[in-house]
């Protein structure tokens, strides 16, 4: 059976808030087929491929941050959002969407406005343990509000929130299309995936290439190094001239299935990423970015290795030896990983972006 159900999902530009909107989406398709999907963000290159590789209908507004230094920004920022909602007043009225999903990041915020004003049914999801402004905003008056941790700062007492874990997508249609080069890994290799997220993280980079050079001469190991469009380039004619057996890429579509593949995990702390740790039950070391808004990321960060789950290093005290150390003693110590693997799953919320399609599907049906 087939549905009319019409669901727009605002937000993106980055990985952490695009990726949880694509799981719901995903999941939206699979309980309800011929469900009627549109995303509405930013027009970034990122934000435009990725959704073009899901499959999925895309339309951009012209938000803009107005948060920042300075009057005129600010002055700005506000012009652009009384834009943005006049954009997103036709959005809705041509798209007729029967319940709007605001996923974070500064484009949703006047999407979900537009909803809210019209009378549409929305929500919130709102992905880390500290939430952005956008999200912090938009709680005081949306349907509802989803938490990915349970004492999430602000929102953990509104009577609105519930908590159900950070939605992870399913594996991307181009699996097959990045498989040929895995026939590289041996059976016997210590797999090591880092990535700084979708745009990656040059600090980690520069780490990873210093402990390269320290560890080359491990001959049992095999690295998944996801840059950035920003650093491949030199990344891999680094990693070339060290003869370091690995695989460089500015971005990698299926970052679920190489995290089943890995041994142990170097990354940033956003919700997303954590949230495919905790499902996949993968040892990590993580590197919170300093920079993040609240330092949300090392709020993120501390609830793993609390429980043992993760390591944690400060990204201005990251060095390629301290890393290799690091690398060297989980590698060395395969009960450690073992016990942070289970630390991990005993964190997952596998069903997260199930229990959001289900909420958004049952409101049109009451």
């Amino acid at each position: 059976m087939t549905s009319t159900h019409r669901i727009l999902i605002a937000g993106g530009k980055t990985g952490g808030h695009l990726f949880p909107g694509i799981a719901v989406a995903q999941a939206l398709q699979r309980l309800q087929p011929g469900v009627q999907i549109l995303f509405v963000g930013t027009n970034t290159p990122f934000e435009i491929s990725t959704l073009k590789t899901y499959g999925f209908d895309h339309t951009s507004i012209s938000a803009h941050p107005v948060k920042g230094k300075g009057l005129f920004t600010k002055l700005y920022g506000l012009a652009m959002v009384l834009v943005s909602l006049c954009q997103s007043f036709v959005i809705i009225w041509r798209f007729k969407p029967d319940f709007v999903l605001g996923v974070g990041g500064f484009s949703s915020f006047a999407v979900v406005l537009a909803a809210w004003i019209l009378r549409v049914p929305t929500a919130i999801q709102e992905q880390n343990a500290i939430p952005g402004i956008t999200n912090r905003m938009l709680a005081r008056f949306c349907g509802t509000v989803f938490t990915s941790f349970p004492s999430t700062r602000g929102m953990a007492h509104n009577p609105r929130t519930r908590f159900v874990g950070n939605p992870v997508r399913e594996k991307g249609p181009v699996q097959d299309m990045e498989a040929s080069w895995l026939s590289d890994i041996r059976p016997e290799d210590f797999i090591i995936l880092v990535t700084g997220g979708s745009q990656g993280a040059s600090s980690i980079n520069q780490a990873v290439i210093a402990m390269a050079q320290d560890l080359a001469g491990t001959r049992d190991m095999f690295i998944i190094l996801q840059t950035g469009s920003a650093d491949e380039a030199r990344i891999k004619k680094a990693f070339q001239s060290l003869k370091i057996r690995a695989r460089v890429q500015a971005f990698f579509h299926n970052m679920p299935a190489l995290m089943d593949r890995a041994d142990l995990v170097i990354c940033r702390a956003g919700a997303g990423t954590i949230s495919e740790l905790t499902l996949k039950g993968v040892p990590a070391i993580l590197v919170p970015y300093p920079h993040a808004a609240d330092d949300h990321q090392r709020f993120n960060a501390r609830s793993l290795a609390d429980t043992g789950a993760a390591l944690v290093m400060a990204d201005n005290k990251l060095s390629g030896h301290a890393l290799g150390q690091a690398v060297l003693a989980l590698k060395s110590d395969p009960d450690q990983r073992q016990w942070m693997a289970a630390a991990m799953k005993q964190m997952a919320r596998p069903h997260a972006a199930d229990h959001i399609a289900a909420h958004i599907l049952d409101i049109k049906e009451t």
